[in-house]
């Protein structure tokens, strides 16, 4: 839910938010932005090639509201943004959450040719940059500065995008503990009084190895039985995953309430958040979770070891060697000291580092200062 979160702290006076989707069932944020007052639109897609369709629709959509700056998560979403934007001439961001290892070959390569196309992109990780610009021309990018006082002087006639990284936040004021929204949530799933929890949230993909959780999940119920278990969300491996609970024998201490729009309950109803993806970007969740005091165990994917401080905030293990997680977490249900010192770890950790409105302010930032950029590159070619 990061957008939404995101907007609560934008500069809502200073800027009007509209937020583009194509898949008509994935709209279950519509509701919380159209209450901050921003504008969501559907151009409805079933499909990657039928959002190629709706380029000239969301053009018109561009003009017609005289928008100033595009910006475009996900790579697909990307592809068509930077197709807009040249169409358009108004700048486009691309913020990059994954590494491009990962993505297959279509994916990759539309990616990579359309790349040059947008104005800047945002990397959510150093791991993550350092895959751009593996995968692409290193010398292609212009680099950028915050703040933007520092970059005035480099302006010239260069049409490089420029590259840089802005850090996934969380809104440590929203995303605190609720003893009392956790409560509620372990007397729906009926998880008893004192029982220790673990979970995660999150989509149901392959790179999250969600069928592994479930393996380490049931090592940690062989040690400590009266554990219970939480998986929030929902995602195309949805079958294949409640096929593998059951043939665990987890059904009664596996719970899985489907994707939520609210997940602050979730995570106060866990001590530990537990993460076994093989890749990953900056994990919003993550952020979340530690935000809402849980200790973290998890393998030490893409941007994860760049938010968890090893020992400090959570306890982390390669990506090879996800097997440890069981005895992680074995060893701080058996030590409730460790535990607690951990789950504050955590959040001070977000606190100081991963703050929302330090991201926001740096997106706004940026927003200004292309929008800047082209009224002046109009203004010297007329």
């Amino acid at each position: 839910m990061l957008l939404p979160e995101t907007l609560k702290v934008h500069n809502r006076q200073q800027f009007e938010f509209h937020y583009a989707y194509f898949l008509p069932w994935k709209d279950q944020m519509v509701p919380a932005l159209e209450a901050l007052g921003a504008k969501p639109v559907c151009f409805k897609a079933n499909n990657n090639l039928q959002m190629f369709q709706r380029v000239n629709a969301i053009c018109h959509y561009v003009q017609e509201h005289k928008i100033d700056v595009i910006h475009c998560h996900l790579p697909w979403a990307g592809v068509i943004g930077r197709l807009v934007g040249k169409k358009t001439d108004v700048p486009v961001v691309y913020t990059e959450h994954n590494k491009w290892e990962r993505y297959n070959k279509i994916t990759y390569w539309l990616n990579k040719l359309s790349f040059s196309w947008q104005d800047a992109t945002v990397a959510v990780s150093d791991d993550v940059q350092q895959s751009i610009r593996k995968n692409t021309n290193s010398s292609s990018f212009r680099n950028f500065q915050l703040p933007v006082e520092d970059q005035a002087k480099k302006r010239g006639k260069a049409q490089k995008p420029y590259l840089l990284n802005i850090l996934n936040g969380v809104n440590t004021t929203h995303f605190v503990r609720d003893e009392e929204a956790g409560l509620q949530v372990w007397k729906e799933l009926g998880i008893p009084a004192n029982a220790p929890v673990i979970g995660t949230v999150s989509v149901f993909r392959f790179q999250k190895r969600l069928d592994v959780w479930m393996e380490i999940a049931a090592d940690i119920l062989k040690r400590m039985p009266e554990a219970h278990f939480i998986i929030v969300g929902d995602g195309p491996l949805k079958e294949e995953l409640l096929a593998k609970r059951k043939a665990l024998g987890l059904e009664e201490r596996l719970h899985m309430p489907g994707l939520k729009t609210d997940v602050k309950p979730y995570f106060s109803a866990m001590d530990i958040y537990m993460m076994s993806s093989i890749f990953e970007g900056l994990p919003i969740a993550l952020l979340e979770a530690m935000s809402c005091g849980c200790a973290v165990i998890s393998t030490e994917a893409g941007g994860v070891g760049e938010v968890v401080e090893e020992g400090m905030s959570g306890l982390l293990c390669d990506v090879d060697d996800y097997s440890k997680l069981a005895d992680y977490g074995v060893q701080l249900l058996q030590n409730q000291e460790q535990l607690a010192a951990l789950a504050t770890g955590a959040r001070e950790r977000v606190q100081t580092d991963f703050s929302i409105n330090k991201m926001t302010k740096q997106l706004e930032e940026l927003y200004l200062y292309l929008k800047e950029e082209r009224v002046k590159t109009v203004s010297n070619h007329s």
